[in-house]
């Protein structure tokens, strides 16, 4: 009998412990599993966006975020608002808000694209956070370019002299209608050979506009020919910038393209203009010739001898001008001596500084210097000898336009304008040289404005 307590106390302690009566958190129950950190994660990028064309949108790019045991909802930002993004791909908006418990059940895309509202470069950031998390940021990137409205006018046209070809052609082209919202115009020349192959010598050309009130033709644009070849290796052919000439390039238009080409091996020209959108600086522009010496190479400006080019004008600018500058077109032709040093001569090797005096005042100078001919992206002209630096052009390049912007409008004043080349005698033992040389004036306003008087 005095063994009962004994064996009563071991029934009730193996009792308590099934039932857990043991746990020494007082409980009674199991103890919960320990919570899952925040973690939030993005291993791809975004690519380049490229060029894009203003208020166009690109197509659009993607990032994938991971994320798990987020408490808190993610934010999604983008610090440029020429970017947009978007959580399905169709509906973009500059800010976007991901629910957690979306975000914690599976991986969820962002998408991104590029919409410029701007000409140029541009960057921002896409920025993704969370509480608790570390912030992501992708970088984006991609340039605004303006619309542009192409035209073709001449195709192909066959440029040589003899075996039924000649050295000019003529015809008359449409062009952009309305200038109001036009920057500026660009235009391409490229050259292509036929099968006889192009001509094997470096050229005098250019491509003239006609003048609807005067008849005259102005020079808009210069270059020399290629030994040999064409312009194949630029993609658009040699470029200039014509938006000087944008009050004469407008509507129907009479185009005027020369090579000083003395063999039946023709080069093929085709020239395109690129009117490209934007705010112009002023809206009007008006141009007139000051020195029209620009026919072919040896109808330009004597040198170094006596002649009776009229090298002296009277300019007068109209009252409402905001704007206005010169435009100076000039290449040097002959083997003329004496020779300057290192056996340069005249005026296709000589280097030389000329000065345009206003009211008797040297205001602006051109130097005729080397331009790294050696540098021509046009680098296939063998045999010809297009390495060597002439004075002021090169081989297969377009000849520089010289631009000289008076300090104020000169609105409705009048001046004395002379080209004054720098001194130099011909000893007529090797020939005759010669300076090719046009002159513009441009005046632009932002009221309608005429031509400037020209005497």
């Amino acid at each position: 009998m005095k063994r009962l307590p004994h064996l009563f106390f071991t029934i009730l302690t193996f009792a308590l412990l099934s039932c857990g009566g043991s746990d020494d958190s007082g409980s009674g129950g199991t103890t919960p599993p320990d919570p899952i950190a925040p973690a939030m994660t993005s291993t791809s990028n975004i690519s380049y966006f490229g060029d894009v064309l203003i208020n166009q949108s690109s197509a659009s790019q993607s990032i994938t975020i991971q994320s798990s045991g987020l408490t808190a909802d993610i934010s999604v930002t983008i610090s440029d608002n020429n970017f947009k993004i978007s959580l399905d791909g169709s509906t973009y908006s500059d800010t976007l808000t991901i629910p957690f418990a979306t975000a914690n059940s599976g991986n969820q895309q962002v998408y991104v694209r590029f919409s410029p509202l701007t000409v140029g470069d541009h960057s921002g950031q896409l920025v993704i956070e969370s509480t608790g998390v570390t912030t992501i940021t992708k970088n984006v990137s991609g340039s605004g370019v303006p619309i542009t409205h192409n035209y073709v006018a001449f195709n192909e046209q066959p440029i040589a002299f003899g075996g039924g070809y000649n050295q000019s052609a003529t015809q008359t082209f449409t062009l952009h209608p309305d200038l109001d919202n036009i920057a500026e115009i660009k235009m391409f020349l490229q050259i292509d050979c036929p099968t006889s192959g192009c001509d094997d010598w470096d050229r005098f050309a250019n491509v003239k506009v006609k003048d609807p009130a005067t008849g005259n033709w102005f020079e808009i644009g210069r270059y020399i020919t290629p030994y040999w070849v064409g312009t194949e290796l630029l993609e658009r052919g040699l470029e200039f910038d014509v938006t000087d000439f944008k009050s004469l390039l407008t509507g129907s238009v009479e185009l005027r393209i020369y090579i000083e080409n003395w063999t039946p091996k023709a080069d093929l020209i085709t020239v395109d203009f690129d009117f490209i959108e934007g705010t112009p600086d002023y809206p009007y522009y008006s141009v007139a010739e000051v020195l029209p010496y620009h026919i072919n190479s040896i109808d330009g400006v004597p040198y170094g001898e006596s002649h009776n080019f009229d090298l002296d004008k009277q300019v007068t600018i109209p009252a409402n001008a905001e704007s206005t500058h010169l435009r100076t077109t000039i290449s040097g032709w002959g083997h003329a001596t004496p020779y300057d040093s290192g056996n340069r001569p005249c005026a296709e090797w000589c280097f030389r500084t000329h000065d345009v005096k206003i009211d008797g005042a040297n205001t602006f100078q051109h130097y005729m210097g080397p331009m790294g001919c050696a540098s021509n992206p046009i680098n296939n002209q063998a045999p010809g000898n297009w390495m060597p630096d002439r004075a002021g052009w090169c081989p297969g390049m377009a000849v520089p336009n010289r631009i000289d912007t008076f300090g104020n409008s000169m609105a409705g004043s009048t001046f004395t304008f002379e080209y004054d080349y720098e001194d130099w005698t011909n000893d007529t033992q090797n020939g005759n040289a010669y300076y090719a040389t046009s002159t513009y004036v441009i005046v632009k306003s932002n009221t309608a404005i005429t031509a400037p008087t020209v005497n």
